[in-house]
This record gives C-alpha cells, sequence and structure tokens, in this order.
C-alpha cells in the first residue's frame, strides 16, 4: 500500500545523497515510489483477500467483492495522500485532528461501500444497515489506519534524512569556508618585503632586478589567486610554486639564504593542499635566515614510505629560544594555521610535528596519506 505523498517533481539526486541505506535510492524519485507502493500494497491486499475467500470454495460472491474493495481502498487512499499532504500546512495539533477525523470519515466510507457492494450481491433489493457498515468498520479501520501508519511513517523518515542532508551540506560548506579562510591567512609579510625591495631596486636605478622581482611575484600571485583555496596539488607543483617564492626571496637575501630540495620523484604526484609548504618556508626565512649575518639553510625534503607522505622542512638556524618557545608567522597565525589545514583535508589521518635539532635549527614534519591526483580537485 501507498506510504508517499500524493506525486511531485523529483527531488534532484548529488553525490552527497548516496548513502548506505538501500532504501534511498529507491525514494529519489518520491512520484515513481508513490505509485509502485501503491500498485504493489493493494495488488496484496487483493491475493490475501482472495486467497482467504478461496480457502472455502472458488465462488463469484468471494472473488468480486475482493476485487472491489482493492480498488475502492486504493481510490480512497489517493484522497487520503492528497488530504493528508494539505493538513502539513496547518499547525501541528490542527493537523493530527484533521486526519484523525479524515480516517474516521474514510473508514465509514469505505464501511458503506463494502456493505453496499455485500447486499449488491446476496440480496435482490440492496440495501445498506447500520450492523453491516458496523460490522465492516473494525477490518476497513484496521487497513486504512496501517496505510496511514506507513504514510506518515515513511514521510518523518524521508524528513529526517533531508535535514541530515542539510546538515552534511552545511557542514561542507563549513568546512570548505574554513578552509579558504586558512588558506587566505598566509602571511603577506613577503609581499610587503619584495614590493619595498623593488622599490629601492627602482630608486637605485637596478630595473633588470627590479622587473625581474616584479615579474617572479606577479607569477606567484597569479598562481595564488587561480588556484581555488581548498584545492589539492601535486608535490611537483607545490615544489614548484616554492621555488618561484625562493627566487623572490634570493633577491632580497643573495647568498645568506640556501634552499636545497630532497624529492623523492615517487613523491612527486603526491596531492596536498595547495600552499600547504610556503609558510614554513617563510617561517624559517624569518626565524633562520633573517637574524643570523650568515643566513642560513633550508631544507625541503619529501620522502615516498608505503602508501604515506613524510615532508619535512628544517633550517640551521638558532632553533627554539626562551623568549619564543612556539615560531609564528607575522601575522600571529603561526603554526597552528597548517595543523589546522591538515586536520580540515586529512582528519586524524594525518601527523604534524615541530622540534628543535640538537645541534640547532628548527624542523617541521609532516606526514599524509599517498593520495594520486585528481583532475576534478587538481589546481588550474
Amino acid at each position: 500500500m501507498a506510504t508517499l505523498p500524493a506525486p511531485a517533481s523529483p527531488s534532484p539526486s548529488t553525490a552527497e545523497r548516496r548513502l548506505a541505506l538501500n532504501v534511498r535510492p529507491f525514494f529519489e524519485d518520491k512520484a515513481r515510489a508513490f505509485w509502485t507502493l501503491q500498485a504493489v500494497g493493494w495488488a496484496g491486499y487483493l491475493v490475501l483477500r482472495a486467497v482467504s475467500g478461496l480457502s472455502n470454495g472458488f465462488s463469484l460472491e468471494i472473488i468480486i467483492p475482493a476485487i472491489v474493495s482493492a480498488i475502492v481502498g486504493y481510490c480512497i487512499t489517493l484522497l487520503l495522500s492528497t488530504l493528508y499532504g494539505a493538513y502539513r500546512r496547518f499547525p501541528r495539533l490542527i493537523g493530527v485532528v484533521l486526519a484523525l477525523v479524515t480516517l474516521a470519515a474514510a473508514t465509514a466510507l469505505y464501511a458503506t461501500l463494502e456493505a453496499y457492494t455485500w447486499s449488491f450481491l446476496n440480496s435482490a433489493k440492496p440495501s445498506v444497515s447500520l450492523a453491516k457498515v458496523i460490522g465492516y468498520s473494525f477490518f476497513n479501520l484496521t487497513v486504512l489506519a496501517g496505510w496511514s501508519a506507513l504514510y506518515f511513517g515513511i514521510n518523518f523518515y524521508l524528513i529526517v534524512e533531508q535535514q541530515i542532508d542539510e546538515m552534511r551540506m552545511l557542514e561542507l560548506q563549513a568546512s570548505t569556508a574554513q578552509l579558504a579562510m586558512l588558506r587566505y591567512q598566509l602571511n603577506p609579510h613577503f609581499l610587503f618585503n619584495t614590493l619595498n625591495s623593488i622599490s629601492t631596486l627602482v630608486l637605485l636605478k637596478q630595473t633588470e632586478r627590479a622587473n625581474a622581482m616584479l615579474s617572479r611575484l606577479s607569477s606567484f600571485l597569479r598562481y595564488t589567486l587561480a588556484n581555488e583555496p581548498t584545492a589539492h596539488v601535486t608535490v611537483a607543483q607545490e615544489v614548484e610554486t616554492l621555488k618561484l617564492y625562493l627566487e623572490i626571496e634570493k633577491m632580497r637575501f643573495e647568498d645568506r639564504m640556501r634552499p636545497k630540495f630532497d624529492i623523492d620523484p615517487r613523491a612527486e604526484r603526491a596531492r596536498l593542499p595547495s600552499l600547504l609548504l610556503q609558510p614554513l618556508v617563510e617561517n624559517a626565512i624569518k626565524y633562520a635566515v633573517t637574524p643570523q649575518e650568515e643566513g642560513a639553510e633550508i631544507c625541503i625534503a619529501v620522502r615516498f614510505a608505503g602508501d604515506r607522505v613524510q615532508i619535512a622542512v628544517s633550517d640551521t638556524g638558532p632553533g627554539l629560544h626562551e623568549a619564543r618557545v612556539t615560531p609564528s608567522l607575522s601575522t600571529g597565525v603561526g603554526l597552528a594555521n597548517i595543523r589546522e589545514r591538515l586536520v580540515q583535508a586529512y582528519g586524524p589521518d594525518q601527523r604534524f610535528e615541530t622540534r628543535s635539532m640538537p645541534a640547532g635549527g628548527f624542523s617541521v614534519e609532516i606526514e599524509i596519506p599517498f593520495q594520486l591526483e585528481d583532475v576534478n580537485r587538481e589546481a588550474a
């Protein structure tokens, strides 16, 4: 028997709605589900009535009332589905009262029609008696009440599932917004320094170096603006971006900054959040290269270990000081930004550790799952 509201336009299906519950795809098209359940339910009702009657021998007096009862019940429940759907617009208490009154009226109508059918087949002068109507009412009330319970039960299920979908979508949007916010918190300190350096070069009439620096800065900013803030890029792309960033800083620090890359070729296709490592390198420049006259070496190492990718950004600077227990970016965002982006991207399936090197220097170690390129999420 039917258990859905009156036919309506099918609700759109999305990847978020494909859950483990096998019943959900059936209810994606509500109109089809309604007519399918209605047809199957009342066909089953007819079969049960017919089989029950045939146990006493085959006769038209048994089969015809069963057929009529199934047809009448089918039509009455169509009317009930329409009325129940309309009652949902009323306040809850009024809707419940109206539903009960409608159920009682439908039961009386159903019983009256069944009583008349029986009288028409068994009497020369068809008539409807109160006793017959009351007799049929008990059985018909059970049938219609059961149909109504299934109707409201499945509708409640669909409403709950819709709310779960909406909550999941809101969580996804909130997570995406948080990832975007974290990406946009990247330290603009290098931008200010670079612009100041370009201005100095222009004043010194070193136009060639100023032009080269401006060109590299333009390329780097184009990369940061062209990619989605939640995009994942390959290790190879991230390394190329870091090299572009370091070329800009190299023009400021020259030989004082000594970058070194140690990239495992097997890990170059692994995916990670865009611009994840740039703040770590910038952190190393600020606290390792800048305060030392001789500068420092910055090493970016990427290793492939089974189904994991291990990334380390280390420097040969002074390391941790008592006055600065936790290194932070100049904007105050700190390494917490990187940690939070990893949590947002991988959940608990990641590792982020910082440590001071025994011989001096500071190291940040990251471990993430190995994920191959995905063109749908690849950076522009």
